[in-house]
């Protein structure tokens, strides 16, 4: 009982998802930067999501978890290829199939239960890429903080799976091919930027989008009121933002150089604002990371005030970037 794909470029980027894409992809032959992956796919976004099924508020940057790779194998034309199930057994053989005859798989799971995983919070919407497995264990290409190139207990594996709760998907693995071979992505990305602003600007309910910054801007300084903890509560989210990219800096960095390496493809005004725009965004997203971190170390409100008056700022400033990219 073992199996390994052969070649494999295992890559460790700086988010999940992407790495993930990037490992199934470059086995196809297309090699894309991360920024492209995630401009390509329309991953940016904002959700700001409060619930008392997670206890404290949560800002996420991206698209909810596996429309990026929707997104993406659909902009792109390729094929892709889903499967979940609520049988551990069957979840078992729709991975070891594909990678029994050298095709590597991509899992959605709760990085809770992985062996190597540094951080012990539960999350459903996590994505790696499996390419092997012996007896013991699996072995899994995360994004690089992470360690890359890692491995689990296939009884760990079994549980991260298994999980329920919120993002968490059925036993979720996929494949991706090219039955065409690899695609010409510059052609992909006006529509792929398109697409993103269009939500972005017209998102369906107030807490996503624009909308969802600016209603983040009013609730941020009322955090100190919240949940058991709200110091360590906030010390964890700001670490969050800033290191894993949920409604930090990291996406809006990624989706910055997107527009930079697209800006040397398609000679654009519309582009080259809304890159400079994205620019000032990721700046002022590390600020409010940074206030937010202060205010719970010192337990002082004025900083989540401060931290309320930046995202005003940065609802404008990302709606005027999209407006301006919306235009292509």
């Amino acid at each position: 009982m073992a199996a390994m794909v052969k070649d494999l470029d295992a890559r460790g980027m700086q988010h999940c998802e992407t790495t993930a894409l990037g490992v199934l992809l470059r086995h196809e032959g297309l090699d894309l930067s991360e920024p492209m992956l995630l401009g390509l796919g329309s991953g940016l976004s904002f959700v700001y999501w409060d619930s008392k099924a997670i206890g404290f508020p949560f800002l996420g940057g991206r698209v909810r978890p596996f429309e990026l790779t929707r997104n993406l194998t659909a902009n792109l034309g390729l094929e892709l290829v889903v499967a979940e199930t609520t049988s551990p057994r069957k979840a078992w053989q729709n991975v070891a199939a594909p990678i029994d005859v050298g095709r590597p798989v991509g899992l959605q799971l709760d990085s809770y239960h992985l062996d190597y995983f540094s951080s012990r919070v539960h999350f459903g919407g996590h994505v790696v890429a499996m390419y092997g497995y012996d007896a013991q264990d699996a072995y899994l290409v995360d994004t690089a903080p992470q360690g890359g190139a890692v491995s689990t207990g296939l009884a760990a594996l079994a549980r991260a799976r298994a999980e329920r709760g919120p993002m968490t998907a059925k036993h979720r693995s996929f494949t991706i091919s090219a039955p065409g071979g690899p695609p010409r992505p510059e052609e992909r990305i006006i529509p792929a930027i398109k697409t993103c602003a269009e939500v972005f600007l017209n998102p369906p309910i107030a807490n996503l989008g624009h909308r969802g910054i600016d209603k983040a801007a009013k609730q941020v300084p009322k955090w100190l009121q919240r949940g058991d903890d709200p110091r360590d509560d906030l010390t964890r989210t700001a670490v969050l933002m800033e290191r894993a990219g949920t409604g930090g800096a990291l996406f809006r960095n990624l989706y910055r150089d997107f527009l930079a390496e697209s800006a040397q493809l398609i000679d654009s005004g519309h582009l080259r604002a809304g890159h400079a725009l994205y620019a000032e965004a990721a700046a002022l997203w590390t600020q409010v990371a940074g206030l937010i971190g202060t205010a719970g170390e010192s337990g002082d409100a004025t900083h989540l005030v401060q931290a309320g008056s930046v995202l005003h700022d940065l609802s404008r400033v990302e709606r005027e970037a999209m407006q301006a990219l919306n235009r292509l």
